[in-house]
């Protein structure tokens, strides 16, 4: 099990715990930087979601003030 770098809950992360199938992230959306946390690179799905709908507001608010 992997452990959420953002908030500690312990989930399945494919790419570092191992696995045959692609990890739940490579659904997300592409290029979207995460902050990071001493070295560790995972967030589980309900932070990287949050993280997504955070960084969605962030660039519509952006489009907006141009």
């Amino acid at each position: 099990m992997s452990m959420c770098a953002r908030c500690g809950i312990e989930f399945h992360c494919a790419v570092a715990d191992g696995g045959d199938a692609p990890c739940w992230c490579m659904t997300a959306p592409a290029g979207l930087p995460l902050p990071d946390s001493a070295g560790a690179t995972c967030w589980c799905p309900a932070c990287l979601k949050e993280r997504i709908a955070a960084n969605l507001v962030k660039t519509d608010n952006d489009r907006a003030h141009d």
